[in-house]
């Protein structure tokens, strides 16, 4: 049987009480089943500007993509380019809106036809950065849409409570 080394030894204790912590504290943020309306808006502007620092990555990522490499993909199977892009055009349009009880938009359809159409229609470089550009706006607009006062218990689709939206 090898033995550990006490330097390994060290860093695994340490890593088990980093891991320890995190869900202990984890799980106290998201047992507090009731949150106020101020902290709760409070949590949403703090989670949009994060995600605007996600958004403008991914957006400096796709202009960065030649156009003749949109079609890309890493390996056989797996997403190219502009469908990756596209995913998180649908994450923008769909899921986050979901994520505080907001709808998709009106004309988005069934969400088993137009996630996967999403990423078939849109190909082209410019096509994904208008998409982009529209899901991020319509997700925004949802995410600051939605009355702090209705984000301060569990709600649908899911029946989570904000804090599990914004750490999930």
């Amino acid at each position: 049987m090898p033995m550990i080394s006490s330097h390994r030894r060290r860093w695994l204790g340490f890593g088990l009480v980093a891991l320890a912590a995190l869900v202990a504290g984890t799980r106290d943020v998201v047992a507090q089943e009731v949150m106020d309306a101020r902290s709760a808006s409070y949590l949403r502007d703090r989670y949009l500007a994060d995600m605007d620092t996600v958004h403008a990555k991914i957006m400096a990522l796709a202009n960065a993509f030649p156009a003749d490499k949109y079609s890309w993909r890493p390996a056989q199977g797996v997403r190219s380019v502009s469908e990756v892009l596209m995913h998180v055009t649908s994450e923008w349009l769909y899921y986050g809106p979901q994520s505080v009880g907001a709808k998709p938009p009106a004309d988005f359809g069934l969400p088993r036809q137009t996630l996967p159409k999403l990423e078939k229609d849109f190909t082209q470089k410019a096509q994904v950065l208008e998409q982009l550009a529209k899901g991020w706006a319509y997700y925004v607009a949802q995410m600051k849409a939605v009355d702090a006062a209705k984000l301060t218990g569990r709600y649908a689709p899911w029946n989570s409570t904000l804090a599990e939206a914004a750490f999930g």
